[in-house]
């Protein structure tokens, strides 16, 4: 007989310091068998749905909200989301269910809910058709992973690259995982440890320490008799709630080994503590590297502008720098509807004055007013080239820019840099909705193509690096104003836990 398994799916990772809220209006919605359509996809769903047809599943599909990265979610969107789960849910809890497979983020946060993933995970278990049976699932690294969580849940999996690689196959991972525990009734459960740390997404690269380390401990703990799954849990910073920071997940049935698993990486954990609080240097020290100039593409790095994090990708701080200091052929990507559209009122060829980013954040001195040339106006949907990027986790095989406008300033030559391609211009790239730089189809389906720039800007952390590394010479992380700042000490946290590090102590 088919196990009846009920998919469900939740992914929003939530800044609580911007401005402004998240809405409906902001979140893709797919409801009972559109969800069936992800089947294959680069995304989460998309595997754990493929596996499940590979197991014979009967699969029963629910409903599933999407939204980038953005501000504190209106408690509209988490009543909508029940009130449709249930909807959904109810014509298949006439029969028995077998298990319930939930696609997380894991730092959601609503105005009036501090522990999204939580609070619907207590709503799932009070409804009695699904209080008892196995409920399994897969969550992001940058969770701000809770007890209730862990309680409330028998095997949560967590990404374990960074950048996100891995997503699809985490689910995957935990979709085998479920398949083991209804073919041998062997049920897992879970036990965690909250840090006292706190890392900025700049600390939590899992090619560089502390996260090499941790997760290479946890595949070798992985290998242990009773332990199924250990997560290390970077942690979503600009988060300000009781759980934010780095956790430690173990998944299994040996309470002893578990035990074990979770004090040896909360030590390790501490010991390294200092490599992950990461601090960019300032822009001036920065852009003196760059004018010395040298061969190859320099990718200047802006994390307190990171789109992946919920900044609204306007951040003026590097389009400030290449005017000021005229690098030319270089680019940015600027998120602006409104400065698309008075491109586009004027026309390809044309010469235009556009206002231009520094309307998403307070933190932005404002936008910057340049004369440039319209040099293309197109439609921004492109298929991704790299299928298991993060933005492949987020999105699946395609992601829509909105209306985009490439437009560019002319720049005086700078002897002492070298050029190659066409020289003498900033490119900027406008987009009608923010993008993160996490795929290079971004630039060449607007006609641009990357290696053969001299400097690209991105508003990033960590994510765009599998993209952008095998095309770089060096890549320079800066300083800039924004939301998403690696120094934690600039943000005015409330509900997290102290003492905390590196805050306090």
């Amino acid at each position: 007989m088919k196990k009846r398994v009920l998919i469900a799916g939740l992914f929003h990772e939530t800044h609580t310091f911007l401005e402004g809220t998240t809405g409906l209006r902001d979140f893709q919605i797919t409801r009972g068998a559109e969800l069936l359509r992800s089947e294959g996809d680069s995304s989460p769903l998309g595997g754990v749905l493929q596996l499940g047809r590979e197991y014979g599943w009967e699969v029963l599909p629910a409903v599933d909200y999407r939204a980038q990265p953005s501000a504190t979610v209106e408690d509209e969107v988490i009543e909508r989301f029940w009130t449709d789960f249930l909807a959904q849910a109810e014509p298949h809890l006439s029969q028995p269910l077998d298990a319930f497979y939930f696609v997380l983020h894991g730092a959601m946060t609503s105005q009036g809910i501090q522990d999204v993933e939580g609070e619907l995970l207590q709503r799932v278990r009070a409804i009695p058709a699904l209080a008892q049976v196995p409920l399994f699932g897969v969550f992001d690294l940058h969770a701000n992973f809770t007890p209730s969580m862990a309680a409330l849940s028998d095997c949560l999996v967590g990404y374990r690259e960074n950048p996100h690689t891995d997503a699809r196959e985490a689910a995957c991972v935990s979709a085998r995982l479920l398949q083991r525990c209804l073919a041998t009734q062997e049920r897992p459960h879970q036990k965690v440890h909250i840090s006292s740390i706190v890392w900025p997404p700049t600390g939590t690269a899992t090619s560089n320490d502390p996260m090499k380390t941790l997760e290479r401990m946890a595949r070798e703990m992985e290998s242990r008799p009773g332990i199924w799954s250990v997560s290390i849990i970077g942690g979503f910073a600009f988060a300000d709630t009781q759980f934010t920071g780095v956790s430690l997940l173990v998944t299994g049935t040996d309470d002893l080994a578990m035990d074990e698993c979770l004090q040896s990486l909360a030590s390790k954990t501490y010991e390294l503590r200092e490599l992950g609080n990461v601090i960019d240097p300032p822009l001036t020290e920065v852009m003196q590297q760059v004018n010395v100039g040298s061969s190859g593409l320099t990718v200047l790095v802006e994390p307190s502008d990171n789109i992946g994090g919920g900044a609204p990708g306007d951040g003026t701080g590097l389009l400030r720098a290449l005017v000021e200091h005229e690098i030319s052929n270089s680019a940015v990507c600027i998120a602006d509807p409104a400065a698309v559209k008075a491109a586009e009122a004027a026309g390809v060829g044309s010469r235009v004055i556009l206002s231009i980013g520094g309307k998403g954040s307070r933190l932005d001195p404002g936008p910057v007013e340049l004369e440039v040339e319209v040099v293309s106006l197109k439609d921004g949907r492109f298929e991704l080239e790299d299928k298991n990027s993060h933005l492949a986790s987020m999105c699946g095989d395609t992601f829509d820019m909105g209306r985009c406008a490439v437009v560019r300033r002319r720049v005086r030559q700078n002897a002492d840099t070298p050029h190659t391609g066409e020289c003498g211009y900033i490119t900027l790239l406008l987009t009608s909705i923010k993008t993160p730089p996490f795929d290079l189809g971004q630039w060449r389906s607007q006609g641009i193509e990357p290696t053969q720039l001299s400097v690209i800007c991105v508003k990033a952390a960590v994510a765009h690096r599998r993209a952008y590394d095998p095309i770089a010479a060096r890549m320079l992380w800066v300083d800039t104003p924004g939301p998403c700042s690696s120094n934690l000490k600039t943000f005015p946290y409330k509900h997290l836990r102290r003492p905390i590090y590196p805050l306090d102590s």
